[in-house]
């Protein structure tokens, strides 16, 4: 299944909605996706808010690359917050005891009050 990646700006920063399955076949065409993000933004945004209310299945690729986006996103002193995720990955990320590392908000809207 292919991702589709969409972004835009948004007060606080960007919002990029992910949709489909982000695996091992997709994940480089959302590091592709964070990259322009990044380069879209500069050093000049305070946050990156990924939904991922339409993501149906995510393996450990997806879960790699958006480590790595968290990675740069501390580099950079931007916040990355995880919005709305789907049942399947929200439980990938409670097994794999990530829900305490990552900021997860059950919608952008709180989100991005809460910066």
């Amino acid at each position: 299944m292919k991702v589709e990646i969409s972004s835009e700006k948004v007060e606080a920063g960007f919002l990029m909605r992910l949709k489909g399955d982000v695996d091992m076949n997709t994940s480089p065409d959302v590091r592709g996706g964070l990259s322009d993000v990044f380069k879209q933004g500069g050093s000049g945004f305070k946050a990156l808010f990924i939904d991922m209310s339409q993501v149906r299945y995510m393996d450990s690729s997806g879960i790699a690359t958006l480590i790595e986006a968290m990675q740069t996103c501390m580099k950079q002193g931007v916040r990355l917050r995880l919005v709305d995720l789907s049942p399947p990955v929200r439980d990938v990320f409670e097994l794999a005891r990530l829900a305490a590392v990552f900021e997860i908000f059950p919608s952008f809207s709180e989100a991005a009050t809460k910066l």
